[in-house]
C-alpha cells in the first residue's frame, strides 16, 4: 500500500528533535511519498537538505506562502523565479490568499497569487492553494486565470459542497486532511457526494492533527488516519483509498 502525503512541512522546527524517527514512522505506516510546500526563502536550504536525505520519498514545491507576503514580497517572488529556473520542482506552492490574520497586504497577496499561477503555467506545473477566510478572493483570481493549463490542489479544503464543485470545475483536486476527522469539520458530511477521483490526502504537518491527536503535533504517519476516515465515508477499503488518491496525486505532480 502506497499512501501519499501531498502537503507536509517536514522542515518545520517542530520536527528538529525527531525528524528521522518521524519519517520512519510515516514510512512504516505506508506513507512513502511526501510533497513539501515552500513558505518563503528562509526555508529553501532546509527543503533541499531534506530532499538530499530522502531522495526517493521527498518531492519539493516552490512558492511564496500568502501570510509571508509583506513589504519585501517582490524580492521573495524574485527568489521563487530564480529557484524555478535553476532546478526541478513538482508544483508551485503553497500560494493563495489568507485574510485570517491580516488584511493589510490583500492587494499584494492577490498580485503574488496571480503571478505565481502564471509561473506555474510557464513551467507546466500544478499549483497548491492556501485559502483562509478568502474563498471569494481566491476564486476571483482563479476565474481570471481559468484555462486548460490551470490545475492543482486546493490544499486543506474546508469549504462547502458548492465551493468544492467550483474548485473542481477550475481544475483543482481537494486536499483532505485532519479536518475531515473533526466533529465540527463539516466536510465529512458531503465528501461522499464528491467523486474520489477529485481527492488527494494530506496532513499539513505539523498543523491540524486528525482525531485522536487533535491539538497535538501532526505528522505524516497520520495520513493513514485520514485514509481510514475516507474509507469509512466512501465505504471502500483503506488500500483502495490509498491507491486512488496516490494515482490522483500523480496526475497533479507528474510523479
Amino acid at each position: 500500500m502506497i499512501l501519499t502525503d501531498t502537503h507536509s512541512h517536514l522542515y518545520s522546527e517542530e520536527f528538529d528533535l525527531d525528524r528521522n524517527e518521524m519519517m520512519q514512522r510515516a514510512i512504516n505506516a505506508g506513507v512513502s511519498r511526501f510533497f513539501v510546500p515552500s513558505i518563503d526563502s528562509n526555508y529553501t536550504t532546509k527543503m533541499y537538505e531534506l530532499e538530499k536525505q530522502y531522495p526517493e520519498n521527498v518531492f519539493l514545491m516552490m512558492g511564496l506562502h500568502p501570510t509571508y507576503v509583506k513589504e519585501d514580497y517582490l524580492e521573495e517572488l524574485a527568489h521563487v523565479e530564480r529557484e524555478l529556473a535553476s532546478r526541478k520542482f513538482y508544483a508551485i506552492g503553497e500560494i493563495g490568499i489568507d485574510l485570517f490574520w491580516d488584511k493589510t497586504f490583500l492587494k499584494e497577496q492577490q498580485h503574488a497569487f496571480k503571478h505565481q499561477i502564471q509561473l506555474a503555467k510557464k513551467y507546466k506545473l500544478g499549483i497548491n492553494i492556501h485559502c483562509r477566510d478568502a474563498f471569494d478572493e481566491v476564486f476571483e483570481v482563479l476565474e481570471s486565470e481559468k484555462s486548460d493549463d490551470l490545475f492543482g490542489i486546493f490544499h486543506c479544503f474546508t469549504g462547502d459542497l458548492g465551493q468544492a464543485q467550483r474548485a473542481i470545475s477550475l481544475g483543482m483536486k481537494l486536499g483532505i486532511g485532519g479536518v475531515a476527522t473533526f466533529k465540527n469539520g463539516k466536510i465529512d458530511q458531503f465528501l461522499n457526494e464528491i467523486d474520489l477521483k477529485n481527492i488527494v490526502l494530506e496532513t499539513d504537518s505539523p498543523y491540524l492533527a486528525p482525531v485522536p491527536y487533535r491539538g497535538k503535533r501532526n505528522e505524516s504517519s497520520y495520513t493513514l488516519l485520514v485514509a481510514q476516515k475516507l474509507a469509512e465515508i466512501y465505504q471502500l477499503s483503506v488500500e483502495e483509498i490509498a491507491k486512488i488518491t496516490t494515482e490522483n496525486s500523480k496526475q497533479i505532480f507528474g510523479i
